[in-house]
């Protein structure tokens, strides 16, 4: 979707909170929201980045952007996230302008080099946001608990495509998913959706965008997430991240191996759920990331070379 097809009263409310009108528009592509993302041209010369979404473009939309608002306007201003400059909300659409960050996605597939930026950088933000400066932020370990007990759910009606070792393990699996609960739990504020359409990357910085998941658990659990990003697009060994990534390396082991469980269920579930068509690439996505996550543990559990 793109800036022109918000509808007018929408654009208008953002327009007007902004202080100019908009005069050009570059849709965003990427990410999974249905909604719409464009980096924007004020008619007095400022630029920004604009998302838009409503319930008749998807339902389930608009309260992820109503939260991320509230997230994002109540963030320090400590450079790792983009500055909100206003929201709006109607009770049907919702809409957020940030201030526009000069940079650029990771290459894909990931490079060395941005990875070895993008982990520093995650490491630098663990220390700086633990423990959390937005304390009444929900506990991952909540929002995630039915869906890291998906093995449970999967044992109970085996898809029949479904990984021969994990089928063998099923049981095994299911125990580690349970213990990922409380392997995730923390005081830090984590963002819990890292990847590389998440991350921007500027001459001196790295950018986490949007944040409507941020919550509060381990702090090594955004680098986690990156290193499983980095071995679904480029194959990179997550072990050899992992060992080089000084938040992670000093995590638990067990807490990391049961964390990489955990999120094996519920992508292997969830993956295999009906199609979306509003999102039509996200099934396959999250079966690719299932079958890292599966391959990551044959690493950690029965020392299976990557």
């Amino acid at each position: 979707m793109q800036w022109h097809q918000v509808p007018a009263v929408v654009r208008a409310g953002i327009e007007d909170q902004l202080g100019s009108t908009v005069v050009s528009a570059q849709s965003q592509p990427g990410g999974f929201s249905p909604g719409s993302a464009d980096r924007v041209v004020l008619a007095d010369g400022r630029r920004a980045f604009v998302k838009a979404v409503g319930t008749e473009v998807n339902p389930d939309s608009p309260p992820i952007h109503r939260r991320e608002l509230a997230v994002t306007g109540a963030l320090p201003d400590a450079g790792f996230s983009p500055r909100l400059l206003c929201g709006y909300d109607d009770g049907d659409w919702v809409a957020l302008a940030f201030a526009d960050v000069d940079g650029h996605s990771p290459r894909m597939p990931w490079t060395v080099e941005d990875l070895t930026r993008c982990l520093a950088a995650l490491g630098e933000m663990a220390v700086r946001l633990s423990p959390s400066p937005l304390p009444d932020l929900p506990r991952l370990v909540e929002a995630v608990a039915g869906d890291f007990s998906r093995w449970d759910t999967l044992a109970a009606d085996v898809p029949t495509d479904l990984d021969r070792w994990a089928i063998d393990r099923l049981p095994e699996l299911a125990d580690l998913g349970r213990n990922s609960l409380e392997a995730m739990d923390g005081v830090a504020l984590v963002h819990s959706d890292v990847r590389a359409d998440n991350l921007l990357l500027t001459d001196d910085r790295v950018v986490v965008v949007d944040w409507p998941w941020a919550s509060l658990g381990a702090p090594w659990v955004d680098s986690l997430t990156l290193v499983l990003n980095a071995a679904v697009f480029g194959d990179h060994d997550p072990e050899e991240l992992l060992n080089r990534t000084p938040v992670l390396a000093a995590a638990d082991p067990d807490a990391v191996t049961a964390t990489v469980a955990g999120l094996a269920g519920y992508f292997s579930w969830q993956g295999r759920q009906p199609a979306r068509p509003e999102m039509p690439t996200i099934r396959r996505f999250q079966l690719a990331q299932a079958d890292a996550c599966l391959r990551w543990l044959r690493t950690r559990l029965d020392g299976a070379p990557w």
